[in-house]
Order: structure tokens, then sequence, then C-alpha cells
């Protein structure tokens, strides 16, 4: 009969209360915050202006819009086309369908006249979508209008801004529901694999789904408030880092509360046991997570940097979680929870197997390693090194806005009909902040661009809320001797639109809002150059800068935070470096993925930076849950049979928490955004490789190669080279 030490055991009441309040306390967390699963999207933004930084040209423009135009409608742009000429009659019954819809919800004031095309083929009119409205819903309404009232023959297609915004909100429709249910259902079926429980799976999904609540809880009223800014990505990585991070924390103190409970009858000292063999490596690694994650508030996109605090927060609930819901559930269960296959009480054969299983696969893996080290640790890193020959195939230097929505697209399609029969960028055009005394001179250099097809500048004089700009300056409406109308003037600045010839997302339009910037400069006019395209480049190039700023910045983040954990500078310095040897296999792999079998058009430059973040900062949970539990056996039997050890005990609890968090990640591509696929695929495979080559092979071989000066300079290394000394003395 076991006994504890007088005067740490608490009383019976305590034992009972401590457990009931922890799981009341989550509960009530849960029944407040569970219903804002459907409410994120009243305080995010798809916006991407909104997540420029302030000195950008295009954030300047997009202020500004305000001061010109009191509206704040976002345009749709309906494109009519046929086979064959349009007749009167068509042009009348599409006219009728376009006077019925300012009768819709949401529709604002200021449809355009219908304009047809110079073949004959087709007709385009903008329609003014209110921003404040449901877009999705006003956007599938206009279609439906348009598609039962168009005469036979016809298509019409709603695209422009509005009907992308459209596709966005529908593609990220599917956050609150479907990405949260396929996860969900991911880690249950891998745990009950693993585990062949019934309610252990059950007691770790009720963590990490407790830890979501009151994460999404927390995050909405500070987004409320203004303190962050969520987006649809945003709120989508949030749910699965905290499901997978939650579970893989859970994982680990479910694995120490079954050791313990083989050796301790009384499941009040086995879960105080395991709960502080566990405390130090959980809340380790989620601090890893958590430093580099805010490493992302470096970054100039206010997108990128407002995922870590909110990230981050999601993290600290799911070391929580895992630190006070899931022992005060497995306390309450106690060996039932692992039901069928209840852990015995027998710490006599604990004992005889030296307190680490002399059999399975990763007792055997330890066994391979400690015969050939060198050869196990250089065979992985060449299979590695050549997986990692494709990073120079990614292209990330962006994509399209029309390619953002995988699948069908009604917008995507409306766009190239508009490109066949108009200017590709009519709907979207780029919008020039000119001082008035500069206009003519700004509207010259834009004439003068071919890939401009048509000036105009807001005047409020004008009955279209424009006046065309030509080289001999502003056009004339009405008979002869009419005078010119006046330009809006406001702080002396006025604002120019030009209709590009391209599609607005196109290269050949970015590349034209380029060559315009660069004339400005040159020319010295004060001229700031925005809009859809002008958004565009400004995130792209911001992308760039922060993937070069903070990738570099992380690396040394963790690799300070190991030096402390570990009190080592070689054990870190091999984690790192392992760390983005895998990382650069998982995205050279992808990017052969990406570009020969799934035929992407490319990449986002911040697909990269999110990889690397993701995959050293989660990767280096693993690296952590060996490394201590490593240095742990260490101190008692040596570091190279600490090695073998470490890696027997801890290969059965990594290799489910990869896999776990591998699926959580999957889960993501169910969204058919292309970053977020992109993401999922490349941080899932490359949690795999983490988990069944570099953790498994290339740490502990590289690790036992080089032997008790892994910890160097610890007093461990030191301590285990005085007693090789001393074995060697009395030897002699």
């Amino acid at each position: 009969m076991e006994r504890s030490r007088p005067g740490l055991r608490p009383s019976r009441a305590v034992r009972i209360l401590l457990p009931a309040v922890l799981i009341l306390v989550w509960l009530v967390a849960a029944g407040i915050g569970g219903p804002y699963f459907g409410k994120v999207s009243e305080v995010s933004s798809n916006d991407q202006t909104s997540y420029l930084p302030e000195s950008a040209d295009a954030t300047q423009v997009q202020q500004a819009l305000g001061d010109f135009n009191d509206s704040e409608a976002l345009p749709a742009v309906v494109v009519v086309t046929s086979s064959s000429p349009l007749t009167d009659a068509d042009i009348a019954q599409v006219q009728e369908v376009v006077d019925g819809l300012p009768g819709i919800e949401g529709v604002a004031d200021g449809i355009s006249p219908l304009i047809p095309s110079e073949d004959g083929l087709a007709l385009e009119v903008f329609v003014p979508i209110d921003a404040d409205s449901e877009i999705g819903d006003v956007v599938a309404e206009v279609s439906e209008r348009l598609e039962a009232g168009a005469p036979p023959g016809v298509e019409a297609f709603v695209t422009g801004p509005a009907g992308f915004t459209a596709d966005l909100v529908e593609a990220f429709s599917g956050i609150d529901g479907l990405l949260l249910l396929v996860a969900l259902l991911a880690v249950l079926v891998i745990l009950v694999i693993v585990y062949r429980s019934f309610l252990l799976p059950i007691a770790v999904l009720s963590t990490s789904l407790f830890a979501l609540t009151a994460a999404l809880l927390s995050v909405w009223w500070l987004a409320k408030a203004g303190v962050l800014m969520l987006s649809g990505q945003t709120q989508g990585i949030l749910f699965i880092l905290v499901i997978g991070a939650a579970t893989d924390y859970s994982l680990l103190y479910v694995a120490r509360y079954r050791e313990e409970l083989r050796v301790h009858q009384d499941k009040w000292t086995a879960s105080m046991r395991a709960l502080r063999g566990s405390v130090e490596p959980i809340l380790a690694s989620g601090g890893t997570v958590i430093a580099g994650l805010l490493c992302l508030l470096l970054s100039d996109l206010k997108s990128n940097s407002t995922l870590g605090p909110v990230a981050s927060i999601g993290i600290v609930f799911a070391m929580l979680a895992a630190l006070t819901l899931l022992p005060a559930i497995l306390f309450a269960f106690g060996r039932a929870a692992f039901w069928p296959k209840r852990p015995a009480y027998e710490p006599e054969v604990v004992a005889a197997e030296g307190g680490v299983p002399r059999t399975g696969l990763w007792h055997r893996a330890g066994r391979l390693i400690s015969r050939r080290p060198r050869a196990v640790w250089a065979i992985t890193l060449v299979v590695l090194l050549a997986g990692a020959v494709g990073v120079g195939q990614l292209q990330a230097q962006g994509v399209p806005q029309s390619d953002l929505v995988l699948g069908a697209s009604e917008a995507r399609d409306g766009q190239e009909a508009l490109g066949e029969h108009f200017p590709g960028g009519s709907g979207s055009p780029v919008s020039v902040l000119a001082a008035q005394s500069e206009l003519q001179q700004v509207a010259d250099v834009l004439l003068a661009s071919p890939g401009i097809d048509g000036v105009s500048v807001l005047s409020a004089d004008s009955p279209s809320g424009t006046a065309t700009v030509t080289a001999d300056g502003i056009t004339a409406f009405g008979p002869p001797g009419t005078p010119a109308p006046e330009p809006t003037v406001v702080d002396d600045r006025v604002l120019v639109q030009a209709t590009l010839t391209d599609a607005a997302d196109s290269p050949e339009a970015e590349q034209t809002v380029r060559e315009l910037r660069s004339v400005f400069a040159d020319a010295d006019l004060s001229a700031l150059v925005g809009g859809t395209t002008a958004t565009a480049i400004d995130t792209n190039d911001a992308s760039i800068h922060d993937r070069t700023l903070i990738i570099p910045v992380v690396l040394v983040v963790i690799l300070l935070i190991l030096m402390l954990l570990l009190r080592s500078v070689v054990a870190p310095v091999i984690l790192i470096l392992t760390t983005v040897v895998s990382f650069g296999t998982a995205l050279g792999v992808s990017a052969l993925v990406f570009n020969h079998l799934f035929a992407f058009p490319g990449a986002d430059p911040a697909v990269p930076l999110f990889g690397f973040v993701f995959l050293v900062a989660l990767g280096i949970d693993y690296n952590i849950f060996l490394a201590t539990r490593i240095r742990e056996e260490s101190l008692q039997h040596g570091t190279r049979e600490g090695i073998v050890r470490g890696l027997s005990v801890t290969g059965g609890v990594i290799t489910s928490a990869g896999l776990v968090l591998a699926a959580t990640f999957a889960a993501l591509s169910v969204i058919p955004i292309l970053f977020l696929v992109q993401i999922a695929f490349i941080v899932a495979f490359g949690v795999l490789i983490d988990t069944f080559i570099v953790r498994a092979l290339l740490v502990p071989a590289l690790m036992y190669d080089i032997g008790p000066a892994v910890w160097w300079p610890s007093r461990l290394s030191r301590r285990e080279r005085e007693s090789r000394a001393e074995a060697r003395a009395e030897g002699d």
C-alpha cells in the first residue's frame, strides 16, 4: 500500500471539489463562448486594403475615397453576353431586369446605364452594393434576377469587386461548421485507433473544444473592441491551431498519467506526478510557439501581425485546458478513462523493464540508432536534402484575385467574359490621388500608358459623377459652349480614375501600375496610385518584406528559448538546424506537388512565412517533448542510454501527436481558399516528416553520435565526462 508524505496529501474534500470546480469553470466558459461560433463574421473583415500598413500608397488612397464620395458601396460589374448580336428587344429586356435591381435590399442608388460593347455581343452595367450589407446574399440575388430575366441565349455574370468578395464570403462560410466538424472527426478517429478507447478520445476532444471556445470568446470581444483584427483566414487558422495544440498537449499528459498509473495505485498521486512531469514540457512548448507567433507582430501587414496575438491567445487556452480540465476529467474517471485497455497497477513489471518499454517499434528504433548512429543520421539527412531541392520551384510571388477561390466561380467567369468584350479593368479602375495643380500632368501620364484605356476625374457637376479627361482637358457635356464640369477638390487634391486595358488582377495590370508609379516619381509628381491592382501589389511587396525579416527572427528567438530550457548550446543548435531542414523538405516537395500535381497558379508570398512559423514553432514542440525527456533520462542513465530510453518512452506520444496535428491542419483544405489549402498541405506534410523522420531518426542519431558533448556547456556534460574519467581510473 502506498504512503503519502505527511502534510502533502490534501483532504478527501479537496480532492473531490478541486476537479469538480475546474470542470464546472470550463463548462461555464464553454456555455458562454459556444454561441460565438456563428458570430465571428460580425467582427471580421476580408478587405485587403484594411490590412495594409498606413504608409502604403493604396491605403492612403483608400482612406481618401470617403472624402470624395459619401457612398461606401462596392461596385458589382454585371456582364451580359450573347453569341449573336444583341437585338433592341434583348437590350430592352435586360434593361427591364436592371431597372428592378434597386428593389433588392442592399443594392445602393446609382446603377449606371447599360454600356454596349463595340462588337455588339455584350452589355455592361455597374451595380453598387452597400458595403454594410450581406454582400454574398445581395450578389446571389442579383445573379438570380439576371438569370431568370435574361433573354434566351443570353448569359449574365456578376463580377468585379463585389463579385469576388461574394466568392470569398461563400468560401469562408464553412469555417464555423464544416471545418470544425472535419477537424474534430479526424482527431476522434485517430485517437480511437491509437488508444482503442472510447472515453479517452472524448475527454481529449472535450479539452480541445473547450479551449477553442474560451479562446474564441476572448478573441471575439477583443476584435469587437478594436484591439485585434480578424479575417476568415485568421479564424480558420485559430480553429485548427487550438484543436491541434490542445490535443498534442493533452496527449503528453495522457502518456504521463498512464505511466504513473502503472506504478501508483492511488489516482490522486498518479495525477499529481503526471502533472509535475508534464508542466515543464507543455509550458516550454506552448511558450516557444507563442514566442514564434508573436514574431509576426513585426509584420507590415496587419493580417499577419494580428494573427500573432490571436493565435497566441489560442495557445494559452490550449495549455490551460491541458493542464487543468484534462487532469480533472481523467482524475474523475481514473483508470476507467482508458477502458477497455485500462493500465494495470504493476510496479514490479515497470521496475523489471527499467521504467521504459523493452519491446515495440520505438525500442527497436532506439537500438538501431545505438548500433549505427552515423549511418542513420547521414541517410536521413540525404533524403531530406533531396526533398528540399524543389524549394526553388515554389512560385510565391502572388496570385490573381480571381484564383484565390478554388472551384467554380461566377466572378471569375464574368471577368473572362468582360475581357473579351470590354477593357479588362472595367469596374476596378486605377485610382490616383493627385494635386489639383497637377491634374493635367497626371492625366497625360495616364493617357500615354498603353495599359490605360480611358481617364476620368470625380466631378460633382457631372451627371455620372465623373468627367472624362483628355489631352485637351476635361470634356464638356451638352451642346457647344457648355462649360466643362469642375473636378471635385478636397484639400487641394483631386481623384483621377483610369480604366485598365487588362484585368485588374493580371500581371500586365500590375506592371502598368508599377510603371505609372515610376513615371510619377521621375516626373516629381505627388500622385499616389491606389485601387484593386495597387492593393495587390502593396500586399505582395509587404509580404515579401515580412518573409525576409521574420523568418531569421523566429529562428533566433526559438534558439534562445531552447538554450535556456535545455541549459545547452549544442543541443538547441541541432534541434533548430534539423527543424529548418525539415521545413525545407516540406516546402520543396510541396512546390513540386503544387506545380505538377495540383497545377496551382502560384502562391501568396505569405505562404512560406506562415508555413515556416507553424512548422518551426509547432515542430519544435516535438523536439522539446523528446529533448526534455532525454535530458531527464540522461541525468540518471547517461546521455547515450538516455537517448535510447527517451525515444522509447516518447516515440508513441510524439507519433500520436504528430498524426493529430497533421490531420487537423489537413482539415483546412476543406475551405476552398488557395492560401489555406497550400498551408494545409505544407504544414501537414511537414509535421509528418518531423514526426516519422526528424524526431524518430535524425535528431536522436545526431545526439547519440555526439554523445555527452551535446549538453555543452551545462553541468550534465561535465558530470558525465567526470564519471567516465572516474570509471576509467578505477579500471586502471
